[in-house]
């Protein structure tokens, strides 16, 4: 079974792509915090590329923004390509369902 839940911040700024097909896509990074401290006592992040289809693609532009927490549900998929005749491989989630969870700007705004 091929199914996974992510809960993280939105790191990068939402841009909806509408390709040669008509269909509507955009891709986020979110920033995911693990959950146990390095030898350093630190909590490090892994930056995890999402892939949003069509409706998803359009409210996630209309509703959230950088900083913004969401939670994710999707898949992972294997995508390759080809650069300087080398093939790469990159595991991207596609994202099936998507909750917003809080706004950074709520936040700082409530501590304020």
């Amino acid at each position: 079974m091929n199914n996974l839940m992510l809960v993280g911040r939105i790191a990068n700024d939402i841009e909806v792509k509408k390709l040669d097909t008509g269909k509507e896509v955009t891709t986020i990074c979110l920033a995911v915090n693990r959950s146990f401290k390095n030898p350093d006592g630190i909590y490090e992040t892994d930056f995890i590329n999402c892939i949003l289809w069509e409706g998803l693609a359009v409210n996630i532009n209309e509703y959230c923004h950088k900083g913004d927490m969401i939670g994710v549900r999707g898949r992972l998929q294997t995508n390759t390509y080809e650069k300087d005749n080398v093939k790469h491989k990159v595991l991207d989630v596609i994202v099936e369902k998507l909750t917003f969870i809080s706004s950074k700007k709520a936040v700082e705004e409530a501590g304020n």
